[in-house]
């Protein structure tokens, strides 16, 4: 049975990171993902990371602007701690060999992002994402004899020893079907959000809330799960995403009159107001019959009132995108766009550290809910969320496995239980539902119900639906019967990972009775700090989700009206 000092799941950039720090701190440490670590999610990040390196800038004013597009709702100790590392982490990501942009005079180049008071997104064109994980992936390659890699290995449970503590995982070695248990002194969570609970999402077919619902399962809370994020510029017909650099580099939202509607919501910041209110703003003008396309669905994205050379420079990629996906030579005319699914705010509860309430279970990135991103995350944050808490994570995981023995646990008797829950998947008779079918109807029940705006009526008939499909997957047949790469029974546990979060999502958002960020209430459609400046807490219980409550954490900002 494999043993280590600090476990972690998924291989992004919060799993690289904190197995960085961790194998630099002297732990053993492994990487486990269900793919190979450079197609992780995190390879799809575009636009940049924000930090305060300007000379005219500050840290407290970039904690500043995530408190105020959090819409107060981000715990501020923690915005605190993020926004005054972010200078370092990023010097040293370009120290390691980022190749960020440099301007003419050799400096590193910012590039202005929503809800920012001025430019401070470090950037490598619009493959950012991509270039911070091929880094990481080669400094870890020093560390070889330090750190294991198990690549192509689905992570089914937590080992949770009679003392509550997570002890290490059980998984399932993709390649051959073996189930195999592994026990570690310290479990992180790094495995990202939810987003293929919606349909559409920008977020890749293996962003299924794998973490989030192994968390979710061992008793651990999940905090601020009704708060997901729309990203203002997907394509109309797929949801992929374009890239907020583009509005960083000056692009305009026009309706079918050809008008800047953001004038309207967002006199001063415009198309650069953060991403909830853009969105809003995008879906009351196809709502109210203003847009464009087919059916009026869109909004134009009109980039070409950036220069063409700085385009081809700087966004080069959503050029490319443009062309194969829309048929559409952004730098000579306008691409449409809408609002898609892009980001879950929250996720398992942590501290600072990465620590949940539940002894040796860590979570870092998307997956975890720190709280620094509240009610709505501001663009170019993400990166940075991933990789200041994927280190101290790893800090403190490998910290803590120095003063501890490895954890001793009999796990045959849960190795056969979850062997034994992928052979009832395997032979379920034909005649119940694919699991395609009610991953569909979940997808196109989230976004018609949870999505940019919401109302009780809407968000009850999401859970009753959601309640329906959680019925029908446990009936749910699939084709491949073998064991080598079948990702059909992969696909079925991905399913019910998928079902946990969309239910804790729709609970939360049933329960926050106001508009605040990413949470819209039609029906309730003011802020209401006197009753809901808290966190909305949901815990898996015997009887079902248990609901509770947390205080923000507000260090020097006080609430206010969030303009822009």
């Amino acid at each position: 049975m494999p043993e280590h000092d600090v476990l972690i799941i998924g291989a992004g950039l919060a799993g690289q990171r904190a197995a960085l720090a961790a194998a630099q701190a002297g732990a053993s440490v492994a990487i486990m993902s269900k793919v190979h670590p450079v197609r992780s999610h995190s390879v799809a990040a575009a636009g940049g990371i924000n930090a305060a390196i300007s000379l005219d800038d500050d840290w407290r004013s970039h904690a500043f602007d995530t408190v105020k597009g959090s819409d107060f709702l981000g715990d501020q100790d923690a915005i605190e701690v993020m926004c005054s590392e972010a200078p370092g982490e990023v010097m040293h990501l370009e120290h390691m060999g980022v190749t960020f942009h440099r301007n003419e005079k050799g400096e590193m180049d910012l590039r202005a992002f929503g809800g920012a008071s001025m430019k401070r997104t470090a950037y490598v064109a619009d493959i950012t994402g991509q270039a911070l994980l091929h880094v990481l992936y080669e400094q870890l390659m020093k560390h070889h004899e330090q750190v294991e890699r198990y690549e192509e290995w689905f992570t089914t449970s937590l080992l949770i020893d009679d003392a509550g503590r997570c002890v290490g995982v059980i998984a399932r070695d993709v390649r051959s079907g073996r189930m195999e248990s592994f026990l570690a002194k310290n479990v992180i969570l790094a495995c990202g959000g939810a987003g293929q609970a919606y349909k559409p999402t920008t977020n890749g077919l293996i962003v299924t809330g794998d973490g989030i619902a192994l968390a979710y399962r061992a008793g651990a809370p999940l905090m601020d799960m009704e708060m997901v994020q729309y990203h203002p510029t997907c394509l109309v017909e797929s949801g992929i995403l374009i890239t907020e650099g583009a509005r960083g580099e000056g692009a305009h939202l026009l309706n079918a009159n050809g008008e800047r509607f953001m004038e309207k919501s967002a006199p001063n910041k415009m198309e650069l107001a953060s991403r909830d209110v853009v969105s809003r703003a995008e879906q009351i003008e196809i709502n109210e019959g203003r847009g464009v396309g087919p059916n009026k669905a869109g909004i134009y994205l009109d980039v070409t009132v950036v220069p063409r050379k700085r385009t081809l420079e700087a966004l080069r990629e959503i050029v490319n995108l443009g062309r194969d996906f829309a048929g559409v030579d952004i730098t000579r005319e306008p691409i449409m766009i809408r609002p898609g699914q892009h980001y879950i705010m929250g996720g398992v509860k942590t501290d600072i550290d990465g620590r949940t309430p539940i002894d040796g279970l860590y979570a870092a990135g998307e997956v975890a809910c720190v709280s620094v991103h509240g009610g709505n995350r501001l663009g170019a944050n993400s990166l940075l969320d991933t990789l200041i808490f994927g280190r101290r994570a790893g800090e403190h995981a490998a910290a803590r496995s120095a003063s501890m023995p490895m954890p001793a646990l009999n796990t045959v008797s849960r190795v056969q239980a979850d062997e034994a829950g992928i052979d009832a998947i395997v032979r379920r008779e034909k005649g119940g539902r694919r699991v395609s079918e009610i991953k569909d109807e979940l997808g196109e029940t989230m976004n018609r119900y949870a999505a940019v705006f919401r109302d009780e009526q809407g968000l009850q008939s999401a859970r009753e639906t959601v309640a329906r499909l959680k019925e029908e997957a446990g009936s749910a047949w699939i084709d491949d019967r073998g064991t080598v790469f079948n990702q059909d029974v992969l696909g079925a546990l991905e399913l019910s990972y998928m079902l946990d979060c969309a239910e804790a999502i729709v609970l939360g958002a049933i329960e926050r009775k106001e508009s605040r960020g990413a949470q819209f209430r039609t029906d309730y459609a003011e802020r209401d700090d006197e009753n809901w400046l808290k966190h909305i807490n949901i815990t898996a219980t015997a009887d079902g989700p248990k609901v509770s409550y947390s205080p923000v954490n507000i260090t020097q900002w006080e609430p206010e009206e969030r303009k822009y």
